[in-house]
Formats: structure tokens, C-alpha cells, sequence
């Protein structure tokens, strides 16, 4: 509540006063929160996609995470069609005749391809989350094999629905500001950082329900390990396919492409850029080569709230060099806080009030044994040719997490 009237008051003085530094500032916030969303529904896809059995407890919580992307986003994604003449060039005198590059990009960078693919991207979102969280809900009933096939199924489908929804999002959304850049890796480079912070948002919220005693009885320390891996993963995914696009252009060497970076080489931005390369990029991948720290409240708590700085700093670096190419807006700073914050505010909110209407993790998954470190009994061949049914796994203690705590 704090953060939704602290935010707002500070994003209402800025639409009334500032109303094109508004435009970009509420872009910002909207893509940060975006990237929570979409990497949650990945998550969830990827678990029914692999069957995987560690990530039973946590992908509730992902669930509802996810299912905000429709309809709240939907709504917070209302300023922006309304400032779009602020945000896009095109848009204000679009002459494909006069401008190769928005010709080479038609009909998708026209006013209706623009509202056709929010749409597109918006109603797909939330058939995915929707019927995903509804055959999960469903399992908890039922307990029965056919939600789990269903969400299976779904995923297949929704993966690649998601791969072409969130490329043409970002495309559109954020790299349209500056419709001449030409690049096929930026789809891919949202995605990683969007992955990226939601791991670390994830690892927060498990740790806060598990010391809550929500998640105590379901959950085992390589819950912790498996999201502390996956971090590390998507830091170095990150950095490649950052540096990748980089290299290629500026190998390259072509005006059409180059002049993205050469604009955000000026300024306050060139300085941004090194907190990329070392605070994005150096910093998590150090701190996580370790494996112990992996389980490590104190250590990863911080760790977590240094990447929401990282993908924050990523996003302004990505959008408001656009209307500030000579460096980064610092007077300004207090409106872009404050769109952020009413946004998270806006999102928590409705993810607390999502999560208390359900079960705190899915009840009758059929790997949620398997989650709590419980195993079923390997059968072995004795030599009269009886099978013998150990029961020295399901006897054994589970580790202890204390240490952790």
C-alpha cells in the first residue's frame, strides 16, 4: 500500500507536469514488471515441459506471479498507448516512402499493427496463465492424471507461444523507440534478463514463506541450490548473449546498427554501460561460483536485491537514452522511483490477494513427494528370485536447513 501511494502520488505529479519524461518513466517500470511476469510463466512452462520434481513447491507462487500479466499489466499498459506519439518516433508522421526503415518494418510498425500485437501478446498471456493455474487448482481437487497432462500439453504449445509473444513485446515496446536499429538477438536479450530477476525475486519469496512455516514441510535445501544454479546460469546466459549482439554489430560495422551503442557511449551512459558489464554480469557471477553459498539466507538476500538494481540499471540503459542520449536523466530519477513503485505496489498487492484464495503449493502434484526429498523404495532381486523393497531411503532424515536459515 505504501509503495502503490507513495509511487502514485510521485507519477501523477510527473503525468501533470513532465508528461514526456512521464512516458518513459512509466515505459521502464512497466517492462521491469513485465520481466517478473514473463519469467514466472517460464518457469512454469519449463517445469511441466521437463516433468521436473524440485520445482513442485514453487511453482504456485509462479502461477499467480504470472496470471498478472493479464488483465493488470493490461491496464498498466494504458498510459503508454496513450503517450505513444511520446515514446515512438513513427507514429507521429509516419512516411514509409521517405523512411527505408519503417518501410522495411511494415505493417508491423503502423498504428494498428502496434494495437494488434498488444492485443495479440496481451490475450495470449492470459489464456496461458489462466488455463495453467486452472488445471493446476484442478490437480488439488482431483488429484487425478488428466491436469497434469493438460498442463503438459499446454506448455508444448504455450513455449513457443511465449517465445514469439515476448520477442514481439520487446521488439515493439522498447527497441521500436528507435525503430532504425536492426537486431535478432534482442528478443533473446530481454528474455535472459527477465529470467534473470525473476529467479532471484523467486529465492526471496521462497525463503520468506519457508521461514513463515508456509512451504517449512514441502521444502528441501536443493530447492534452494536448484534456484541459486539456475541465477548463475542466466548470469553467464546473459552476458553472452549481450555480449554477442554487441560483438556482431560493432564487427559489423554498419551505421543502421551501430548507432544504438555509439548514442549510449555518451555521457553519464558509457558509465552505465561499465555497471552493466562488472554489477550485472562480474559481481553475481563470482558470488554464486561457490556452491555452499547457494543456501546461504544472509549471503543470497542481498544478492537478490542487487539484481532488481542490475535490471533496473539494464532497462534505463536500453530506454531512456532515447529522450536523454546525453546521459542519464538524474533530476528526473524521483519519477522513474516512483512509476517502479506504484507498479511493484500495484503487482504485490494483487499477488498476496491471489495467493490467499488458494493452497499454498500444489497439493496432490505427483512429484511433490519427491520435492520433500522422499524417495520410493528402489525394488532389488534377492537370489530366490523375490523382490526385496529396501526402505532405507524413505527412513532417512532429511537434510537440514538450518544452517541455511
Amino acid at each position: 500500500m505504501m509503495l502503490m501511494v507513495g509511487g502514485g502520488v510521485l507519477a501523477l505529479i510527473g503525468a501533470i507536469f513532465f508528461t514526456d519524461q512521464f512516458a518513459f518513466s512509466w515505459l521502464q517500470g512497466f517492462m521491469f514488471s513485465l520481466s517478473l511476469c514473463l519469467g514466472a510463466l517460464f518457469l512454469v512452462l519449463v517445469h511441466h515441459l521437463f516433468d521436473a520434481g524440485w520445482s513442485v513447491p514453487i511453482r504456485r507462487f509462479c502461477e499467480h506471479i504470472a496470471t498478472l500479466s493479464f488483465p493488470v499489466l493490461l491496464l498498466l499498459f494504458v498510459p503508454i498507448a496513450v503517450l505513444k506519439t511520446h515514446l515512438y518516433e513513427w507514429m507521429r508522421e509516419p512516411n514509409p516512402d521517405l523512411d527505408p526503415a519503417l518501410k522495411a518494418k511494415l505493417p508491423l510498425f503502423t498504428t494498428t499493427g502496434f494495437y494488434v500485437t498488444t492485443i495479440a501478446c496481451f490475450l495470449i498471456w492470459g489464456f496461458l496463465t489462466r488455463r495453467l493455474r486452472y488445471w493446476s487448482l484442478r490437480q488439488d481437487k482431483t488429484g487425478d492424471a488428466l491436469p497434469t497432462y493438460k498442463m503438459r500439453f499446454l506448455s508444448c504449445i504455450g513455449i513457443i507461444l511465449f517465445a514469439i509473444t515476448l520477442t514481439l513485446a520487446a521488439v515493439m515496446w522498447m527497441k521500436g523507440m528507435q525503430h532504425e536499429w536492426f537486431s535478432t538477438m534482442y528478443g533473446v536479450y530481454y528474455f535472459a534478463g527477465s529470467v534473470w530477476i525473476t529467479l532471484a525475486t523467486a529465492y526471496v519469496i521462497t525463503m520468506v514463506l519457508d521461514c513463515r512455516g508456509v512451504l517449512s514441510d514441502v521444502l528441501h535445501e536443493h530447492q534452494y541450490y536448484f534456484i541459486g544454479s539456475l541465477l548463475f546460469a542466466f548470469t553467464v546466459f546473459y552476458a553472452y548473449v549481450t555480449f554477442a549482439q554487441y560483438f556482431i554489430i560493432w564487427n559489423g560495422n554498419m551505421p543502421d546498427e551501430t548507432f544504438w551503442y555509439v548514442v549510449r557511449e555518451k555521457g553519464s551512459w558509457w558509465w552505465a554501460g561499465m555497471v552493466i558489464i562488472f554489477g550485472h554480469f562480474f559481481v553475481p557471477f563470482l558470488a554464486l561460483l561457490r556452491i555452499d553459498v547457494k543456501n546461504v539466507f544472509k549471503f543470497m538476500l542481498p544478492l537478490a536485491a542487487w539484481t532488481w538494481l542490475m535490471h533496473y540499471v539494464d532497462l534505463s540503459f536500453n530506454i531512456m537514452p532515447v529522450k536523454s542520449p546525453d546521459g542519464y536523466p538524474f533530476r528526473f530519477i524521483w519519477l522513474d522511483v516512483g512509476c517502479w513503485a506504484f507498479m511493484i505496489g500495484v503487482l504485490a498487492f494483487f499477488f498476496l490477494k491471489e495467493y490467499a484464495k488458494y493452497p499454498p503449493y500444489p497439493l496432490k502434484d505427483p512429484r511433490l513427494i519427491e520435492a520433500m526429498g522422499f524417495y520410493h523404495p528402489v525394488p532389488t532381486q534377492l537370489s530366490g528370485g523375490e523382490l526385496d523393497e529396501t526402505d532405507d531411503h524413505c527412513d532417512a532424515p532429511r537434510h537440514s536447513r538450518g544452517g541455511a536459515r
